[in-house]
């Protein structure tokens, strides 16, 4: 049985093509270009994940 990653786009992205797809973990997050999927991803712990979230927020317009 294999673990298939479910990547997302943000809703904001609409229908452009370059943007971050990010997967949910079990601890944390997993990253890849939405361009070139096929390139892989990188993974992120929870404690980094959180702290970019809390920096997106906060610096939100």
């Amino acid at each position: 049985m294999t673990n298939e990653l479910v990547f997302h786009k943000s809703s904001y992205s609409g229908q452009e093509p370059n943007c971050l797809e990010v997967a949910p973990l079990t601890a944390g997050a997993a990253l890849r270009d939405s361009k070139h999927p096929h390139h892989g991803h990188l993974t992120f712990p929870a404690t980094e994940w959180d702290a970019f979230l809390t920096a997106a927020r906060d610096h939100a317009l």
